[in-house]
């Protein structure tokens, strides 16, 4: 039998104070104790593709800005995790009535990781460098309607536009026009520097980058929960399965294994979303050259194409089918996958009225990453039904094929997933990697780029869409879903991806 023993108010008030006395001797000692456990601040993020630099205004693989977009750098606007155009670097601005001068008031008091203080006029010389007649920047051409920039005082910046631009303000939100330091400009590929929550602390080639907190953050509304990020690379999908598993991650935003997305979602460890993404996955063709030169080649091919299977065998049934360059979740987006449908009757047809009746051969180069090798087989298999030979030849990414498609132009057919946000115009980019001439649309998509109002401009790209889904100059295959998978106790990671990025100034451990 357990008896209870009762004590008197003053006995009980003595033992109290005796256990708080213990208490504290436990915790002067640093002996084991009962506490509140203290949320994390370190994070392990996954990532299947390795930067080939850290410097976003200077190339344009997508995998730079998911590191370094809104932890190290920041921009005059920034998109939030819905798509919209926030004040970041610029607190506000005017337009004038002829749409023609933007005047931005900047933030007070913001400085760059080396101590050098973010003014007009480094936001001068972070536009001038993009619009430069050397620049590499990626997104160049998005940012030539800025004929000219002013600062007239440190906190003011006045840009004059040749043009109008309904998209201008998007635009600068973007990773390729982060604001930059002079000073240290050179070395920005390798050590960036910018005014975000997090410095670059270190880069260990072929494996991981390494950022801290920066405990002079200039924005005090919204300050950062993690004390210490890593980004690991890790290409090999069921790698990247296992250390999510083992622990040795702790979120996957972009998993690249499709196939064992289904047993995280079962699993009450992590969390597993599928978002939206603006990565649409196309397989370019070099138009300038035979047999890609002729639209009957181009629409033969996308006739050929069943996405639905596609979709199915590369992406285990997760993404969304295009018929143009736009994704679904793009304001005027239009369904034309009918446009050109799954038809290899009619495809074979084509082919043998544009000469190729007898066979047609072409080598395709094929990024080394799971999404475009699963991608590239597939096309293969299928284009094999309609009588085309297609060899494939595995590409280094994003290094060697950068330079052999992108730059040099040297190839019959790739496929990439493009990742930039209401990215159509690049059809116009003269040179561009898929030498596609169109007057017509870029008539149709320069008249979009101007027009201020909203349903005005989405019309235009409407008509855009309609061009390139005739003309097939790239094969329009599917949107690339969003699957992240983190762990239960994390929080604030974006569920879509307006942008691509790793925006991490919200995520915390919940415990």
């Amino acid at each position: 039998m357990v008896t209870r023993t009762r004590f008197s108010r003053p006995r009980r008030r003595l033992l109290a104070g005796a256990a708080a006395g213990a208490a504290l001797a436990v915790a002067m000692l640093g002996l084991p104790g009962r506490a509140e456990a203290v949320p994390r601040t370190d994070l392990v993020v996954g990532m299947p593709v390795e930067p080939p630099g850290l410097d976003p205004t200077s190339a344009a693989p997508t995998v730079i800005g998911q590191v370094v977009w809104q932890n190290v750098f920041q921009g005059l606007t920034r998109i939030d995790r819905d798509g919209k155009v926030q004040p970041q670097l610029a607190k506000s601005w005017t337009v004038s009535p002829d749409g023609l001068t933007y005047t931005f008031a900047l933030q007070q008091g913001a400085t760059f990781h080396n101590g050098e203080p973010f003014t007009a006029e480094t936001a001068k010389f972070s536009l001038d460098a993009i619009r430069a007649p050397g620049s590499v920047n990626p997104q160049k051409a998005l940012y030539a309607v800025i004929a000219d920039v002013k600062a007239p005082d440190p906190q003011t910046l006045v840009l004059t536009l040749s043009k109008p631009s309904g998209n201008l303000l998007f635009w600068l939100g973007q990773p390729a026009a982060v604001m930059v330091e002079p000073k240290s400009r050179d070395g920005l590929k390798s050590h960036p520097v910018g005014t975000g929550p997090f410095r670059f602390a270190s880069w260990r080639k072929g494996d991981r980058v390494e950022l801290t907190r920066n405990p002079d953050y200039w924005d005090k509304a919204r300050p950062v929960h993690l004390d210490k990020v890593t980004f690991r690379f890790i290409g090999d999908p069921q790698a990247a399965a296992a250390a999510l598993r083992a622990g040795d991650v702790d979120a996957y935003p972009l998993l690249p294994a499709p196939e064992l997305y289904g047993a995280f979602q079962k699993d009450k460890a992590f969390k597993a979303e599928p978002g939206l993404t603006e990565m649409k996955v196309v397989a370019g063709m070099n138009n300038a050259e035979k047999p890609f030169s002729d639209k009957r080649v181009r629409q033969a091919l996308m006739m050929a194409v069943d996405r639905k299977l596609l979709i199915e065998g590369a992406y285990s049934g997760y993404g969304a089918p295009i018929g143009s360059h736009y994704t679904p979740n793009d304001p005027g987006y239009k369904d034309l996958t009918g446009v050109y449908p799954y038809d290899p009757a009619k495809a074979k047809a084509l082919l043998a009225e544009a000469g190729y009746g007898k066979g047609l051969t072409f080598s395709f180069k094929s990024p080394q990453m799971a999404y475009a090798t699963r991608t590239a087989e597939i096309l293969q298999a299928m284009f094999a039904e309609v009588g085309v030979t297609m060899t494939i030849v595995p590409t280094e990414f994003p290094a060697k094929w950068v330079q052999e498609v992108m730059r040099d132009r040297k190839f019959d057919m790739t496929v990439i997933a493009h990742s930039e946000p209401m990215d159509i115009a690049i059809y116009a980019n003269d040179p561009y990697y898929f030498g596609y001439k169109n007057p017509a649309f870029n008539d149709v998509v320069s008249k979009a780029a101007q027009a201020t109002d909203e349903a005005a401009r989405l019309k235009l790209y409407g008509e855009a869409q309609e061009i390139l889904a005739e003309d097939v100059p790239a094969l329009f295959l599917f949107v690339l879903p969003k699957l992240s998978v983190w762990r239960a106790k994390l929080t604030g990671f974006w569920k879509n991806e307006p942008v691509p990025s790793n925006d991490l100034t919200e995520v915390r451990w919940t415990e």
